[in-house]
């Protein structure tokens, strides 16, 4: 099996933030308290989602914010607004099989791109979890940013 590696260009934050979750077996880093500037403190949080790269085969791990969907989870492929999806999320489309850690627990599971009511509703969820995802829409300049669905596997 390929080893794990952290997604490249991650920025130092989400580096210091994968490095506590894994060192704590989930325990820490699961709640991520985020601090924007001239606004109040947000508690969010945490997955680890280990993706297979869509060219290279290798796995990939990328630290995402997620909300309870049911029995799945889900994720947001904003990529803080940018015109194009995050490697994350073109990796998916490409294998949706991952790994996924919520806390302490460890599963694999199934991705899948919301549409329609269930992608509106999860939006409307995930901007009330992380309201700076209603600014990065704005950002994305056309590009509907993707709610990507991960229901577990056995």
């Amino acid at each position: 099996m390929t080893e794990t590696k952290l997604a490249p260009n991650l920025p130092q934050w989400m580096k210091d933030h994968v490095a506590r979750y894994l060192s704590s077996g989930g325990t820490d880093g699961h709640v991520y308290t985020i601090a924007p500037p001239g606004k109040p403190e947000i508690a969010v949080p945490s997955l680890l989602l280990t993706t297979t790269g869509r060219k290279s085969g290798e796995k990939y791990l990328f630290p995402l914010f997620y909300g309870n969907a049911g029995g799945s989870y889900f994720v947001i492929a904003s990529k803080g607004g940018a015109p194009e999806h995050p490697g994350w999320y073109r990796n998916i489309l490409a294998n949706p099989d991952v790994d996924i850690q919520v806390g302490t627990m460890k599963t694999r599971a199934r991705a899948r791109t919301a549409s329609g009511e269930e992608r509106a509703r999860l939006w409307k969820q995930a901007v009330e979890i992380f309201p700076p995802y209603a600014d990065y829409q704005l950002k994305a300049k056309g590009r509907e940013i993707p709610v990507v669905v991960l229901d577990p596997v056995a």
